[in-house]
């Protein structure tokens, strides 16, 4: 028994007719019949009874109908799975992300997660430890984070995937209240509150020489390793915060306010990285969701 038999089977069932079956299944009305002696053989009975004018299902036939459809049901959901296992339509994304890089891995991963359903998409925050290990030691498929924080290392890839300004974030009604944007100088006497330099390694730096191009000396009132607590104490007025733009988003306006920085460009690049030698197929299906919203005027893709 296989498919074919099966499938010519429930063509005749369905329409009894020979010559329709033959033509939906692209084969000779000749071969239709030898399937379905070939399967009457192997059950031991008839399942049609022919004349020269009708077709007709026996008993058998019928109770044999809708196991036939189940099992070439059954067959083409495991021909499926299997092609999508291949082609990385099953299994798993293991991403790594950086504590600033939040919104361009959001939408990538709402992308690919309605296209490919059956992939489970792992996600972690990246840590301060070896990056360059955790990008080609196959802990993570691909890693999101600043550019200037992929280690040097001929066998990494990178693409760039967005550029974020950084943000004054306040508590709300601060001074500022009303306003777009403020200029840096403005800030010059403010306690600040940051990610700190272990976690957020290129936000922390780009700050700090933001503060000394403009020659101020800059009040860190507390660092920060995590958003909650920086939220919190910025929400509270214990001091203003200095975050990417995207991170805005995920702060409460019922508490907070933010503000443009209008008389210095604070752009930062940010970089989908990934190792050389990256053998899993659901990375390529991945890969195009990235392209869909990447910059992708870094290294050419890799995959």
């Amino acid at each position: 028994m296989d498919i074919n038999q099966l499938n010519c089977f429930i063509s005749v069932a369905q329409t009894l007719n020979f010559s329709e079956a033959a033509r939906r299944n692209y084969v000779s009305q000749s071969t239709v019949s030898r399937y379905v002696s070939d399967l009457e053989k192997e059950f031991g009975v008839q399942l049609f009874t022919r004349s020269h004018r009708d077709v007709i299902i026996t008993n058998e036939g019928k109770t044999l109908l809708p196991y036939a459809i189940e099992i070439v049901d059954s067959l083409k959901k495991a021909k499926t799975v299997i092609e999508q296992m291949h082609n990385g339509g099953q299994g798993k994304i293991s991403l790594g992300c950086d504590v600033t890089s939040l919104s361009f891995p959001t939408k990538c991963i709402a992308d690919f997660n309605a296209r490919y359903p059956g992939v489970t998409i792992d996600i972690h925050q990246l840590d301060e430890a070896d990056r360059s290990l955790a990008i080609t030691g196959g802990e993570y498929d691909f890693c999101f984070m600043p550019r200037d924080m992929v280690p040097e290392n001929s066998d990494i890839e990178s693409i760039i995937t967005h550029y974020e300004t950084m943000k004054v974030v306040t508590a709300k009604n601060y001074k500022f209240k009303g306003r777009k944007s403020i200029s840096i100088r403005e800030i010059a006497d403010e306690k600040l509150l940051l990610l700190s330099e272990s976690v957020a390694p290129i936000v922390y730096m780009e700050i700090m020489d933001l503060l000394r191009t403009f020659h101020i000396s800059p009040q860190i009132e507390n660092v920060f390793n995590d958003l909650v607590s920086l939220y919190v104490s910025s929400s509270s007025g214990i001091g203003i915060s200095i975050i990417p733009d995207s991170l805005v988003a995920y702060a409460s306006n019922q508490y907070t306010d933010s503000f443009a920085i209008d008389d210095v460009d604070t752009s930062i690049a940010y970089v989908m990285a990934w190792g050389k030698n990256i053998s899993n197929p659901a990375a390529r299906l991945f890969m195009e969701a990235v392209k869909k919203y990447a910059k992708g005027d870094d290294n050419e893709y890799g995959l």
